[in-house]
């Protein structure tokens, strides 16, 4: 968790995470019975805010209203521009939106939209393109390679490998020579540790598993919710908290994605809004996406409201059980029971947690699987407050 208000922007280099079960046996390993779960430290959204990001209220309140500025801001800029769109990123310092161009003539269009320029060899698409070939290549934990994504700060696709492990570097550089992407193109860098799940209707509360395991739900659905793929497959059955409301995991994929959806009974009815753990709610407005660098919040039945910032997007995560493609990669932490549950900016949904490093004593790393994705997926429309 980041304490110093003077550099909370992210950086290009991505802490990866550390170990996973399989899906049934990861949320029952970690799982307690949900009368017995813990209670998180009660923090609202503001809070949260002040406490992990080292900000003011006032600071908080400023910088959620500049996020939303730069949100749509960006997709402007994105369809304004066309193929010269580069990238956006968003620095939680200065509330400033930075563009990427890839022709420099679109550089005072974006300066005089609002946003900071900055011109680039390659650009999203290009690194978006790589990030494809790498995941139609593949690879695993056992070369070493934990994960790879696109740095629009770096302006390459970084491949991140496990520090100490024999050859892994060569390996990263073989593996991304197969998959045809330009050497130039890509930097390796080392992390800690390997990725694990947190496995163990409003988002963030814990549900049950076939009575045994625990995760944290994502956001209300008109049918029920969203959640963590590997939280359980389709046809398990999963209830709520207090074991009054029931429902069917009717759609699951994981790994290669980690989502699924759950229809619930008449007994257990969706609200459109999040746990705050601060004994309110958080009313879920929509799901416009958040750019890069900007702030999130999550929700989870083991540590309540914790924040941070966005670091990456498209991330392929490279879990014991398999590869998962397209998570969000932030400096929050998280710990087993967590899972699956949900990531706000502000009012905007933006997607269910999936696995990460660390705890939630010393920090750490957490990706969550974005919730358009699943929405589209499933063909279930979000439940707004």
């Amino acid at each position: 968790m980041r304490k110093n208000p003077v550099s909370l922007a992210v950086g290009g280099a991505a802490l990866v995470l550390g170990v996973v079960a399989a899906p049934a046996a990861a949320a029952a390993d970690d799982a307690r019975p949900a009368q017995d779960a813990p209670r998180p430290t009660a923090a609202s959204q503001t809070e949260a805010l002040q406490r992990d990001l080292g900000l003011s209220a006032e600071q908080a309140d400023t910088l959620m209203a500049e996020q939303r500025r730069a949100a749509a801001l960006e997709d402007e800029l994105r369809e304004r521009l066309g193929d010269s769109f580069g990238g956006g990123r968003f620095d939680v310092d200065t509330a400033r939106l930075t563009v990427a161009v890839t022709d420099s003539g679109a550089a005072q269009e974006v300066r005089e939209a609002g946003a900071v320029p900055r011109v680039v060899e390659h650009g999203e698409a290009v690194l978006h393109a790589a990030v494809a070939d790498l995941n139609r290549e593949g690879a695993d934990l056992s070369e070493g390679i934990t994960g790879w994504y696109p740095s629009t700060a770096a302006d390459r696709v970084v491949i991140t490998v496990l520090s100490g492990a024999a050859g892994a570097e060569d390996a990263a550089r073989a593996f991304a020579a197969d998959a045809g992407v330009d050497a130039d193109l890509v930097r390796v860098e080392e992390t800690a540790a390997a990725p694990e799940l947190y496995a163990d209707v409003i988002g963030g509360d814990a549900y049950t598993i076939d009575g045994s395991g625990r995760c944290s739900i994502g956001f209300a659905t008109e049918t029920g919710f969203v959640t963590a793929g590997h939280c359980g497959s389709t046809g398990t059955s999963v209830s709520s908290q207090d074991g009054t409301g029931t429902g069917t995991v009717t759609g699951s994929v994981f790994p290669g994605a980690d989502m699924a959806v759950v229809e619930t009974d008449a007994n257990w009815t969706p609200v459109g809004q999040v746990n705050d753990y601060a004994g309110g709610t958080v009313a879920v407005a929509g799901s416009e996406e958040a750019p890069e660098g900007a702030a999130v919040c999550r929700s989870g039945s083991t540590t309540g409201w914790h924040c941070g910032t966005i670091g990456a997007k498209n991330q392929s995560v490279t879990y014991p059980e398999g590869r998962v493609e397209g998570l969000t990669e932030t400096d929050v932490c998280a710990e087993p029971g967590d899972s699956g549950g949900s990531w706000l900016s502000g009012d905007q949904a933006q997607g269910v947690t999936s696995g990460g490093s660390g705890d939630c004593t010393s920090g750490g790393t957490t990706y969550f699987q974005p919730v358009n994705p699943i929405l589209q997926e499933f063909g279930v429309t979000l439940l707004t407050g």
